[in-house]
């Protein structure tokens, strides 16, 4: 088990300077890249996001929310629109330039991620997933 606690540690560090890497292409700050990675996960499991959801995600103030999505509204990478069924709100969604350009910087490592996969089998791979998974809402749920 430790040696697994360990690699997890390793793959964090991994992840940590990718994301590193990718904000000084972007010339984004950190919180405007976990903002565009939130954004794109969420898209992908067909998740609308609110200014509220991004401000939870990030655990920062609402005024600090509004300063990060007007930012990425002006460079391009979000818009702002209404809700689909609630008329008075607003969510946020990527710009095709912001898909763009985060699978242009991100597309490398995801190739390599993808080769590393193919090397297991799928009983593996949803092995992987369940600890993965776990691991996530253990660190999300925890103080």
């Amino acid at each position: 088990m430790t040696d697994t606690l360990r690699a997890v540690q390793t793959l964090s560090d991994a992840l940590d300077r990718m994301h590193s890497g990718m904000k000084g292409d972007m010339d984004m700050n950190a919180s405007d890249l976990a903002t565009l990675r939130m954004l794109t996960i969420r898209e992908h499991r067909g998740q609308i996001v609110s200014p509220h959801d991004v401000a939870s995600h990030l655990r920062i103030s609402t005024a600090s929310t509004t300063k990060l999505i007007d930012r990425l509204v002006a460079t391009g990478h979000l818009e702002r629109r209404p809700h689909p069924s609630d008329g008075r709100a607003r969510v946020v969604v990527l710009t095709d330039k912001s898909r763009r350009e985060f699978f242009r910087h991100f597309g490398v490592h995801l190739a390599a991620m993808s080769a590393v996969a193919a090397t297991y089998g799928d009983a593996e791979l949803a092995t992987i997933n369940g600890f993965l998974e776990a691991l996530t809402e253990a660190i999300t749920t925890a103080p």
